[in-house]
């Protein structure tokens, strides 16, 4: 799953640009000002239709990962070690964030319904070809730079997503219309991974029931090119492009200038450091979880074991981020993004803790859901503070940036916790070690908020 100012306290409400409100807009709004509740939002036509592209994209994604994951981690006809299963996630998350800083800044310059439609398109085709590739049984970099394609594609058309976001909804509900836009897609991510799971059960745990669930996720990818061709060209920015001839330049310098726009905003960078820290703690935990299922959580009982159990943590950790749909805006009303930042992270630590100590499958799957609600109570706090303390003119690149803070210290958790943990996954201290990454990140979060805190007269 980055505010400038001092911790306000709770029921305060102050300007968007010096305090950790939750929405852009005339300062010192009240509560009811900003809040249009989710039939407004539904009725407003663009929102509308940006919010099922979305949909359509996240469970197409989700479909997508879970067959690549039960084709490498739980297909009897390969053989899964953490190493194996590292490599997988790292191809469906770092690609894009390899080069997100370039696209940022297409997404800065070019017709972002265009990208939306022909992303989709594309994403179309390159997951038959994944589907091929498994079918057929072809394993290793061939199979893994298949999925790279497919996995740079979607990544590109989520940060279009997230920066056309403010060209339908105005600027003072960007916070409630971000926390619906980004929970319900989380959800229907998760959503796509539990029906890849069914399907599976339904065609076969071999590589040709995994090429045929792979291939299922077709569906959304073509039902969210034609959602997409609906709105009108430039309707979805970006408002003012530059023509000149330096284009090229300017798009290599695509992460340099989404790395200044962020740190010249306090409450942006704080966020920033706050979310690389729960996506680090989170990478450490799904490696474990993942091989735990495989190898230790045999014994089945009230529970279901192998990719079934996966399924169980997955509907879990969806049912927290319906909980931070809700607590969310609450919190951050009420305390501010600092403070709810704060109590997330603390939330999240004492529940690694816990895992740690009690290290089993009801453990798991209870960490599953606080920590899919707290982890995305720091995504919708910065998701907030880049919308609404952002500039247009660079909201590609800071959500480029955005991006590499989220998959990059998601890969780089599990690369280490592969080769840190033993082939079960049974690592209580790497549990624990998680927590302090928690703690450390609050430690950091708040010292980048120091920042913003005007000197003593």
């Amino acid at each position: 799953m980055p505010t400038s100012g001092p911790p306000t306290p709770p029921g305060s409400v102050t300007a968007p640009d010096t305090s950790p409100g939750p929405a852009a807009g005339s300062s010192h709004e009240t509560s009811a000002d900003t809040r249009l509740g989710v039939a407004g939002l539904l009725r407003t036509r663009g929102y509308r239709r940006l919010l099922a592209v979305r949909f359509t994209t996240q469970w197409a994604d989700g479909m997508f990962q879970a067959a690549l994951g039960g084709a490498v981690l739980f297909n009897p006809e390969r053989q899964a070690d953490p190493l194996a299963v590292a490599a997988g996630l790292a191809v469906l998350l770092l690609p894009y964030s390899l080069i997100g800083p370039f696209a940022g800044a297409l997404l800065d310059r070019w017709d972002r319904r265009r990208v939306l439609l022909g992303a989709n398109l594309v994403r179309a085709g390159l997951v038959v070809v994944v589907a091929a590739v498994v079918y057929v049984g072809i394993g290793g970099p061939a199979l893994y730079l298949a999925a790279l394609a497919v996995a740079g594609v979607s990544r590109f058309m989520l940060s279009g997503l997230s920066v056309a976001l403010p060209h339908v909804v105005p600027r003072r509900h960007l916070v409630e219309a971000n926390t619906l836009a980004v929970t319900v897609g989380s959800g229907m991510t998760a959503l796509g991974g539990a029906m890849a799971i069914g399907v599976r059960a339904l065609t076969g745990p071999g590589n040709t029931g995994s090429a045929v669930t792979t291939l299922v996720a077709v569906v959304g990818s073509l039902v969210g090119a034609v959602l997409a061709a609906g709105f009108a060209r430039g309707s979805l920015g970006p408002d003012r492009t530059d023509r000149s001839t330096r284009t090229v330049v300017t798009v290599l310098h695509g992460f340099f200038d989404g790395a200044r726009a962020t740190a010249a905003t306090p409450s942006v960078a704080a966020s920033f450091l706050a979310l690389a820290a729960h996506r680090l703690s989170f990478g450490i935990t799904t490696l474990l979880t993942l091989m735990l299922f495989r190898y230790v959580f045999t014994d089945s009982g009230p529970f279901r074991t192998g990719l079934a159990g996966v399924g169980e943590a997955l509907v879990l950790a969806a049912a927290g981020l319906g909980v931070a749909a809700l607590l969310a805006p609450w919190m951050v009303r009420r305390w501010g993004r600092p403070w709810t930042v704060r109590t997330a992270l603390l939330t999240a630590t004492v529940a690694q803790l816990a895992l740690a100590l009690l290290l089993s499958m009801p453990a798991v799957l209870v960490a599953a859901f606080v920590l899919g609600a707290t982890g995305q109570i720091v995504k919708l706090c910065t998701d907030a503070a880049v919308q609404s303390e952002v500039g247009d003119a660079v909201l590609g690149r800071v959500f480029a940036l955005y991006d590499i803070v989220f998959n990059v210290g998601y890969v780089v958790a599990v690369s280490a916790a592969a080769l840190l943990s033993p082939r079960d996954g049974w690592a209580p201290w790497l549990f624990g070690a998680a927590a302090g990454v928690y703690l450390l990140g609050l430690a950091a979060h708040d010292r980048q908020l120091r920042r913003a805190r005007p000197a003593p007269a």
